[in-house]
């Protein structure tokens, strides 16, 4: 990079995500400002409020092993303020439900992407 600045897995992972939404975009504007006006609406604070949001969107992605999501709501529960024990809790649920494919996922990316934005924006 030119400015030299250290990019890791889990910011790039996201700038992917990024890249491939401007290009759905790009064929279908208006599924995808439709799909994204649902989610942003969806995580908006309500009677559940914006962290519980995250760890459950979390709890899922780790259930269904989709990588982007974990770093992503790794990330969302680091901005809204969730601690590592929360995070704990939330993996536990998820491995309870999901077994060892999701405890490996939750042990590993899911610690690790929350370690790095912990870090990264704190």
């Amino acid at each position: 990079m030119e400015n030299n600045e250290h990019v890791n897995y889990f910011d790039q992972s996201i700038a992917d995500f990024k890249r491939g939404t401007r290009r759905m975009e790009e064929y279908l504007p208006e599924m995808t400002r439709g799909y994204f006006e649902f989610t942003e609406e969806a995580f908006k604070d309500g009677t559940i409020g914006k962290k519980q949001k995250q760890l459950m969107a979390l709890a899922i992605s780790i259930y269904a092993q989709d990588e982007y999501c974990i770093i992503y709501h790794s990330k969302g529960a680091v901005e809204n303020g969730a601690s590592q024990e929360e995070l704990m809790e939330t993996i536990a649920v998820s491995a309870a439900l999901g077994g060892g494919a999701a405890f490996a996922q939750a042990v590993t990316l899911a610690t690790d992407s929350y370690a790095h934005y912990q870090q990264k924006l704190h």
